[in-house]
């Protein structure tokens, strides 16, 4: 089993160009696809823990993978 990061990109619901990503890490030997593919429900609860925020997007990374 390998570490996984869930990426989501968040906005300030009051300044939607306020934005910033959140980086959630998780044991998983899925994929970096199903890892995507099954992010729904924990963008969901991240969401609902943070209500003055809202998702745009997110991705998967191995961890110490940023994208530039």
């Amino acid at each position: 089993m390998g570490l996984l990061e869930l990426v989501i990109t968040v906005c300030i619901v009051a300044h939607p160009t306020l934005c910033e990503d959140q980086r959630l890490g998780y044991a998983s030997s899925a994929t970096l696809q199903q890892c995507a593919m099954a992010a729904p429900p924990y963008v969901a609860q991240w969401i609902g823990e943070h209500p003055k925020w809202m998702a745009v997007r997110w991705h998967c990374e191995y961890p110490g993978q940023k994208k530039v």
